[in-house]
Order: structure tokens, then C-alpha cells, then sequence
């Protein structure tokens, strides 16, 4: 995806949407790479790098990564190498990273990349269980970066956080949640059974409200008619600084005779990259616990 200068933001998202299956490569190997020169090409493998302790050298479009992704923050030093469909090539040049790292599928080639720095894709999804494949994703790059003990690790730890915040959700009952981020004033992006989050919704015990179709990445654009359906939901909305089109939608007399906007059951919560992995998932859940837990 481009950025938002020259897209809208619901250019940019209903691309992000509708991108292309994911397509694996072969395996780089990645013996003696410097960990404090690997660059990321793409917010999913930030994201693992994160989950391992490694800070990136380099990053691709910082900017709207504070706008859609939020958490974990980056630190101020990392450097912003550009868009992540066309990352700036002649400052990756310069910089002489020991690593690459990319979502696999995504950007420019892998053979194009080849020329300035040895490299890795990493997938996001099956088109079924995206975090057990973020899992997969994490163990992997931990093992070409032979850091295993930190996957480990950071699995432990986030298998004891989904596992500790399921009491909140106790009193819930069997109302179904609907998860939304909005394009326009018109659109909506949402989440099915086959998003990132759905393993914790189940683990949980909170139904989807959304079974009708979705992409490869679990989501799918609707117009925000279709909403109307749903009048004994939960409504989560992902904010991502588009407070304008929000202003816009929120004053129209068909969202204000949404039954679950009449019945308060509708709230915007902060960004969660919903194509992320494990560190995107426990913020998920620490957002849902603030906006549900312990609400019957």
C-alpha cells in the first residue's frame, strides 16, 4: 500500500483489503547478521522484530505506522525508508543493512531487494488462522536470527496474557461482538472468523457478529447500510485519526438510528494493526477489556 500522500485513507485501507494472496519464498539463511542493522519493509515483520527484542535500523513509512499500527511504539532513531510498496532503494543502499525483512508477497521483488542486502518474507495468514501463521512467522525469523530462546519466550509469555485476561469477558453472554474500522463516511472494513483476533474471540468465548463473506486477510468492505442488521451487537471501531469522516458518518440520521448506536452499545477504540501478529492480538485484547471487560 502507498501511503496516505497520495492516497486517501480509504484508498490506502480498501487496498490493504483487497491485497493479493500471500506467496512464500525460499528460505534465507541469516548466520551472522547484525541485529541492530536488519531493516523492515513491511508493519508484520516490525512487529515479530519487536516480539524479539530487536529494534529495526529502518522502517517503511513511520508516519502512518504511528497512525494504523500505534502499539508497540517506535523509537525516535529508527530511520523511515519510504513507502512500503516502493521503499526509497538508494537510501537501503546507504545504509548497508546486514538484513531485510518484508511481508512475503508484498513490494518490491525479492530479486530486486537481493541486490542490496540478504532478505526474508514472512507470511501473515493461511486465509484461515492468521496468529497461528504469525506464530509460525515468528518462530522462523527467531530461528534465521538465531534467537530462538526469545520466541520462545515471548509465546510464554503471550500464552499467559490471553490466558490471564479471560476472566474479564466472563459476564459478557452470548451477545456478539462486531469489529469495524471505517474507510468514509459510507464504508466500513470488518473482521470475520478468519481475522487475526478470532482465535481469542473464541478462546473467549465471544461470538463474531460478522459471518457473511471476507478476503484472504479476513476482512471485508461494506457500505455502513448493511450495519442495520445488527441490533443486539457490540460495535468496536479501530481509530485511526480519521476523526473527520467519523464527524461525518456520526451525523447522519442513518447511523444515529443504528439500533446499536441507540442502544450505546457502539464505541471507538485506539489502532490495532488487525494485520499484525501476537503483539497486535495482546493489544486487541487489553483495547477489548477497557471497552467490554466486565460488562454484562
Amino acid at each position: 500500500m502507498s501511503g496516505l500522500y497520495p492516497l486517501s485513507r480509504r484508498r490506502l485501507l480498501t487496498a490493504m483489503a483487497l491485497s493479493p494472496l500471500l506467496w512464500k519464498m525460499g528460505q534465507a539463511r541469516a548466520a551472522s547478521v547484525d541485529l541492530q542493522r536488519i531493516v523492515a519493509l513491511e508493519w508484520l515483520p516490525v512487529e515479530l522484530l519487536l516480539a524479539l527484542g530487536i529494534t529495526p535500523y529502518g522502517v517503511a513509512d513511520i508516519p502512518n505506522y504511528r497512525l494504523w499500527v500505534n502499539e508497540p511504539p517506535l523509537p525516535d532513531a529508527v530511520i523511515d525508508v519510504g513507502l512500503r510498496t516502493e521503499p526509497n532503494l538508494e537510501l537501503l543502499t546507504e545504509m548497508k543493512p546486514s538484513f531485510m525483512v518484508w511481508s512475503a508477497g508484498y513490494g518490491p521483488s525479492p530479486e530486486k531487494l537481493a541486490r542490496i542486502a540478504p532478505g526474508h518474507g514472512f507470511n501473515f495468514s493461511d486465509g484461515k488462522n492468521p496468529l497461528a501463521v504469525a506464530r509460525q512467522s515468528l518462530t522462523e525469523m527467531a530461528q534465521l536470527l538465531n534467537v530462538e530462546s526469545a520466541a520462545q519466550r515471548h509465546l510464554a509469555e503471550f500464552d499467559s496474557f490471553i490466558e490471564s485476561q479471560k476472566t474479564r469477558f466472563t459476564r459478557r453472554g452470548e451477545r456478539p461482538l462486531l469489529i469495524t474500522s471505517l474507510l468514509d463516511s459510507r464504508h466500513m472494513l470488518i473482521f470475520g472468523p478468519n481475522c487475526l483476533f478470532q482465535t481469542v474471540l473464541d478462546e473467549y468465548g465471544i461470538r463474531n457478529a460478522w459471518q457473511g463473506e471476507t478476503n484472504f486477510w479476513g476482512s471485508t468492505v461494506v457500505g455502513i447500510d448493511r450495519l442495520a442488521a445488527y441490533k443486539e451487537a457490540d460495535v468496536i471501531c479501530f481509530d485511526h485519526g480519521n476523526h473527520r469522516e467519523m464527524d461525518a458518518l456520526t451525523a447522519t440520521p442513518l447511523w444515529q438510528a443504528m439500533p446499536f448506536v441507540r442502544a450505546g452499545r457502539f464505541q471507538q477504540v485506539p489502532a490495532v494493526w488487525f494485520y499484525g501478529a501476537t503483539l497486535s492480538t495482546m493489544s486487541f485484547v487489553r483495547i477489548l477489556g477497557n471497552a467490554l471487560g466486565g460488562k454484562a
